[in-house]
């Protein structure tokens, strides 16, 4: 599956360089946004999870600059946090990246689009917990979003029934898709979402930062 051009994509520090400038690559990747305050097992295990039954040639670990419905209160300034992906990440198959601060966006719509604008060749997967979906008709043009890209949402301890119940699926149900076609879900342009099939994990940031796991600097960026 995996089709690169250039020899600099060969090599795991090519695979892993994301200029916003963007290039010829052509492969199949899951964006995984999110401020990882701090990047946990549940990151990596829906990072792992989705190479596999979506078929990804890669995960981006897509580290926010500042999440809009997000206080910033408690919140790790942005390196302390890109560093923390970067500690779950390895490198080649699962990339932990800052291509969103680089870009100068917040917004999922709007970094997705000039992704897309920017790597014509990848074909991307919108990643996110079910937690995420309970919330997706919050954020701004969240239709544009799903209407871009396929989304595959992984199960969240207690978050499962609320997604299901919300908002963004209502709108959404007729463009859900059974899990029999995770692995070509990439090859749609959107207007397609699925479960993805993974052990619920229930470990949080907010329980990592109140444990005292990770201790968030107090300065901000």
């Amino acid at each position: 599956m995996l089709s690169l051009r250039g020899d600099r994509h060969r090599t795991g520090a090519g695979l892993s360089h994301i200029p916003t400038s963007g290039d010829g690559r052509n492969m199949r990747i899951g964006l995984l946004g999110g401020s990882f305050n701090p990047a946990h097992a549940g990151h990596l295990m829906v990072a792992r999870r989705a190479l596999r039954a979506l078929q990804l040639d890669q995960v981006w670990l897509m580290v926010s600059p500042g999440n809009p419905l997000k206080s910033g209160k408690g919140m790790a300034p942005f390196r302390v946090r890109l560093a923390s992906a970067k500690g779950i990440a390895d490198g080649r198959r699962i990339v932990a990246t800052d291509i969103e601060s680089r870009l100068g966006q917040r917004f999922t719509a709007k970094t997705v689009a000039l992704l897309k604008q920017r790597f014509p060749h990848v074909r991307f997967v919108w990643l996110m917990g079910a937690d995420g979906l309970a919330q997706l008709s919050r954020w701004k043009r969240w239709r544009r979003l799903a209407a871009m890209v396929p989304i595959a949402v992984a199960p969240r301890p207690g978050s499962v029934s609320p997604a299901l119940r919300g908002a963004a699926a209502s709108v959404l149900r007729h463009q859900r898709r059974p899990l029999r076609e995770s692995p070509v879900l990439a090859e749609r342009k959107g207007n397609a979402w699925t479960f993805l099939s993974a052990p619920q994990n229930d470990i949080s940031a907010t329980a990592l930062r109140k444990s005292g796991q990770f201790c968030p600097e107090s300065d901000q960026e």
